[in-house]
């Protein structure tokens, strides 16, 4: 058997510590005054890094519980508002209905396990999406983390599940066809705030920056409407592999871009205050 060298049996150490010291760096450089209120994270790549290890897909999913506790952690140290994470959408069912089993156990076990964790920091579960629909089972450890955090107050953490953003937008408009038939709003006071009351998300800030691993470029019917002024990053990495530093590269990107709205930049430059 061969002999490790000193300097090999201190490499994991000497690796960690560079880790650390990076992460400690990254985060020095967020300007804690321009924080994104709400950040929504598309958490993709589980089943081609579970490939790439020459493992089931399923695999993927749960190396990517630990992705999901270290971004919550990160967000909620940060003083991020709110982080909405895109966990199962409605398309997902098509996939084989071993993947989809595995997904809905591996989401009530995760429930379980990190509900004290939740409440420990302060941190306030909320679900959107059709959660009703979703498998007995994971629906009631869904709602019972949802009652058991209703009073934290320090982040709130939103599961996208079974979750469409087309869906989100059609709902609205069916609740506003409704309340106009009842004569409860006339048709000439819906407006972009009367609509945004009627979504999903109806009382959080829309998301200012949006996160997508594994190297795709797509919004994959995710909160469409909320996203419509959201600050796009696209991330390499593959979701398992997500880790602290990773969020606040994505934050200082997004803390680099002008957000105009339609403005000028010298427009921008002179609204802010001095």
């Amino acid at each position: 058997m061969p002999e490790f060298s000193e300097n090999q049996a201190c490499y994991p150490f000497y690796r960690a510590g560079l880790v650390q010291g990076l992460m400690m760096d990254l985060k020095s450089q967020i300007d804690q005054e321009k924080l994104p209120r709400h950040i929504a994270v598309i958490m993709d790549g589980n089943g081609r890094w579970a490939k790439q290890h020459g493992k089931p897909r399923v695999f993927g999913h749960r190396n990517g519980v630990k992705a999901v506790r270290e971004t919550t952690e990160a967000a909620a140290e940060l003083g991020i508002e709110y982080l909405t994470l895109y966990a199962f959408s409605t398309e997902n069912w098509k996939r084989p209905q071993t993947e989809v089993g595995a997904l809905m156990h591996l989401l009530v076990e995760t429930l379980h396990k990190e509900i004290n964790t939740l409440s420990k920091n302060n941190i306030r579960l909320k679900a959107i999406g059709q959660i009703e629909k979703l498998p007995e089972k994971t629906y009631k450890a869904l709602l019972d983390g949802i009652k058991n955090t209703a009073g934290n107050t320090r982040m709130t953490l939103v599961l996208a599940l079974n979750y469409s953003a087309k869906w989100d937008i059609v709902q609205a408009a069916g609740k506003l066809a409704e309340k106009a038939a009842d004569k409860v709003i006339l048709p000439g006071e819906i407006d972009e705030t009367a609509f945004a009351n009627e979504l999903s998300t109806a009382g959080m800030p829309d998301p200012e920056l949006l996160i997508r691993t594994s190297g795709e470029y797509r919004i994959s019917n995710f909160l469409l409407w909320q996203i419509a002024y959201a600050e796009l990053f696209f991330s390499p990495v593959f979701w398992p592999e997500f880790r602290k530093q990773h969020l606040y590269e994505a934050i200082i990107d997004y803390q680099r871009r002008e957000r105009r709205f339609g403005q000028i930049s010298e427009q921008v430059i002179a609204d802010k205050p001095v």
